[in-house]
């Protein structure tokens, strides 16, 4: 995964994919280190989106009362 702007939804279809990948054993074991450095990666963006996300959402509400 690289740091270029990239979609939520991406995201957790990527992970989705890892995680599929793993449980059924369907990734070399030579790639289950990178498929998890993948991982939490992807997991970390995906929590970094949801609270932005919600901050956004807390303001544009909050602005809104005080108008």
């Amino acid at each position: 995964m690289t740091k270029k702007e990239i979609k939520y939804e991406d995201a957790m279809k990527r992970l989705e994919e890892i995680v599929y990948e793993v449980e059924n054993n369907k990734t070399d074991i030579d790639l289950i280190g990178e498929n998890l450095k993948e991982a939490k990666a992807l997991i970390k963006f995906c929590k970094e989106k949801l609270f932005k996300t919600e901050e956004d959402i807390d303001r544009i509400l909050n602005s809104e009362e005080e108008d």
